[in-house]
């Protein structure tokens, strides 16, 4: 259970308006609880408008089934042998996601179980889960992602590209057993509107893949058009509003936009289209900046909510309801936002990340370049197939058009872009000031040096749910490959002592000021004072630059501390120098942290210099000599030191800090450099100690 003081600090983070509409919303809530099992009574046909289950008209339908044929097969790029090879795990009920690799969900597979922590979450009615609480509920997100059904598109594809019935006879299965045990309103596949919108879009994309096949007959049609239309009710009526909708939003004006557009025949539908597709527009002027970055400022959910996006805008072409060109003008600029971000080499961790994504279409989670590769086919832009670096599942299944790298097969059409137009790959210093990321670049091939300084707010609204300590952190790629990083996410519900590190100041390249955090943090998605960074000077050059900014996220101290930044990159000279001032009148512990890669190794270190090995460099870091060395190398009992790619996985790295006591102004600074390694006795395979 949540505590009393979240629970006060998270109304006091409420405007009044908001206070009212959720407690109206709790009334609704308790009038739903006597009328749910009444609603869960199977309805007739003409209770939703159908005379006629399989013959309904669809509203749309996907290129690639209009385009081509079935079992036509995939270009010869090596997709199709993983698409089979993901099917079969499929079919046997072996399923992947976060942490969990193949792992057996039963037969019939059980929904609504956390198959990580083995807890069963309760069948009961759904508002009143309490889904933060890991004794109820195991972590949420396990027991919701397998719901989302992307596995079940994967199927689709499988059958779509192999003609193979069995396919989409488990696909089939899988829906019958999920509407067995998710009745309407009961447990956790009802408790998130946003988990509704995801699971409406993929059964959208599954029916119409499976749509030649006999395998969704009558009964199953009937049962599934049901609850398509009690999706469309429950999330339409229960739209997320106020200090916490964000993505949320997003992702249930998509579900219901895609859901109703395609489900086009049912009574409910004709009065939803409109008013989704109005909420996708205004949140696209709400939630994203001019230069294309999303105010959440977490990298992972700017490619979330780039996809709701895109996959509704296509959705609004595919059925003659177009979108304005301001929306298609701002969703290019984000993915133009994207592209600028992965020029470097990997894109930065910035704030919270967890995995989600909206239809499985080759790429998974966090496929930022295949997402890029279809948006460089969508928006005819060259420069992002330049830096999504080769063509994309994603972009065959969106458009049905074979990227023209790859060999045609029968009944394919190739695309018109042309990978010949890719500009050089050489990097340029770009500002991108609205959501506040500064970029010190020069350089190509081995020279490439990329710096990325944020400069940012904390996050979207009085929540800035997403968001995390790292005012005036950075990130450094060198040759295309990580060096500084940020350290990611690594967990929401199962572990609070992580959720807390990942979040806070020291586990993100920045300074520390007595042990506390730049921003206070008052729960698992909610912050109280927060830090304010500003850029205030940026002088972009050749091979680099300088930029500048500070923070005031220790004002709030008895005794105030200002901290300010410079970063100088000078990529010809191999050479980046961050150098901090902090301004204050009393005594302070002040701690620079710097998490350094887990692909890097350490082979040297001497006093305040440490060496390492960074694919074909050699790179060095010299610290202030004001400045105590301490290292973390992720080992077991350490909160530093480690690494979370993704949820729920993590690795061990290195974390360096340098300490030292102050009592009045002071600067220090910390200089990286690097050089092609040509020292053998280096290169052999030293443990990192």
């Amino acid at each position: 259970m949540q505590s009393l003081t979240w629970y006060i600090n998270r109304l006091r983070s409420m405007p009044p308006r908001e206070v009212l509409m959720r407690a109206r919303s709790a009334g609704r809530d308790r009038v739903d609880r006597m009328l749910v099992s009444r609603r869960q009574r199977p309805r007739k046909l003409s209770d939703f408008g159908l005379s006629a289950l399989l013959d309904a008209p669809r509203g749309f339908h996907l290129p690639v089934v209009e385009l081509t044929t079935l079992g036509a097969g995939l270009p010869d790029a090596g997709w199709e042998k993983k698409l089979l090879a993901a099917a079969d795990a499929v079919v046997a009920h072996r399923l992947s996601y976060f942490d969990l690799k193949d792992r057996d969900h039963g037969d019939p597979i059980d929904w609504n179980r956390d198959h990580a922590s083995g807890i069963a979450a309760p069948m009961v009615y759904a508002p009143s889960i309490d889904y933060r609480d890991f004794s109820i509920t195991g972590d949420c997100k396990n027991v919701w992602e397998p719901s989302r059904h992307h596995h079940l598109v994967t199927l689709g594809r499988a059958y779509w590209a192999t003609g193979r019935q069995e396919y989409a006879g488990e696909a089939a299965a899988q829906l019958e057993s999920w509407l067995n045990q998710c009745p309407y309103g009961i447990g956790m596949q009802w408790r998130s509107g946003l988990e509704l919108g995801i699971r409406l879009i993929n059964w959208v994309w599954l029916l119409e893949l499976i749509g030649s096949s006999l395998a969704v007959g009558p009964d199953l049609a009937h049962r599934l058009w049901d609850s398509a239309d009690r999706h469309l009710w429950e999330i339409a009526r229960k739209y997320s509003y106020g200090s916490s909708a964000n993505n949320h939003l997003i992702g249930e004006a998509a579900g219901v936009y895609i859901g109703a557009s395609y489900f086009r025949h049912l009574k409910c539908a004709a009065a939803l289209i409109e008013p989704a597709k109005a909420r996708l527009i205004a949140q696209m002027a709400a939630q994203t900046n001019a230069d294309g970055g999303d105010k959440e400022q977490a990298i992972g959910y700017h490619l979330f909510v780039a996809q709701f996006f895109l996959v509704a805008a296509l959705v609004g072409s595919w059925s003659g309801d177009e979108f304005p060109a301001a929306y298609w003008q701002r969703l290019e600029k984000m993915f133009e936002f994207l592209a600028i971000l992965g020029q470097g080499g990997n894109w930065p961790m910035f704030g919270d990340g967890d995995d989600g994504y909206v239809l499985d279409l080759g790429g998974g989670a966090n496929d930022y370049r295949g997402l890029l590769a279809a948006a460089a086919s969508i928006f005819s832009r060259p420069d992002f197939a330049a830096v999504a670096g080769e063509p994309s599942q994603v972009d065959f299944w969106l458009s049905g058009a074979v990227p023209p790298a790859l060999s045609p097969s029968k009944g394919l059409q190739a695309s018109t872009l042309s990978s010949a137009e890719a500009p050089p790959a050489s990097l340029r210093s770009t500002a991108l000031p609205d959501t506040g990321y500064y970029l010190l670049q020069g350089g190509q091939g081995v020279t490439a040096a990329s710096a990325i300084f944020d400069c940012g707010p904390l996050g979207l609204g009085s929540l800035a749910g997403h968001g995390h300590a790292d005012a005036l952190s950075l990130v450094l790629r060198l040759a295309g490959q990580d060096v500084l990083v940020d350290p990611g996410t690594y967990d929401y519900f199962t572990y609070p002592q992580w959720r807390e590190y990942f979040r806070s100041t020291r586990a993100h390249n920045t300074v520390e000021v007595d042990g506390q955090s730049q921003s206070q943090m008052q729960g698992l998605f909610l912050w109280g004072r927060k830090a304010n960074a500003r850029c205030i000077s940026w002088q972009p050059q050749e091979q680099g630059g300088q930029v500048i900014g500070e923070h005031d996220g220790y004002n709030r101290m008895g005794d105030p501390v200002m901290h300010r930044r410079s970063v100088n990159l000078d990529a010809a000279a191999g050479s980046l120098e961050i150098r901090d001032e902090l301004q204050c009148a009393a005594a302070h512990e002040v701690a620079i942290w710097f998490h350094v890669a887990e692909s890097c190794r350490l082979v040297d270190q001497q006093g305040s210099c440490l060496r390492f090995l960074a694919g074909p460099l050699l790179v060095e870091l010299k610290m202030d000599p004001l400045l105590t060395i301490q290292t973390y190398p992720g080992r077991s009992g350490e909160v530093a030191g480690w690494i979370s790619r993704g949820y729920h996985e993590i690795v061990p790295a290195l974390s360096i800090t340098g300490r030292c006591r102050i009592g009045t102004a002071v600067s220090f600074s910390c200089t990286w450099s690097w050089r092609i390694c040509d020292d053998k006795p280096l290169r052999r395979d030293h443990t990192q100690e």
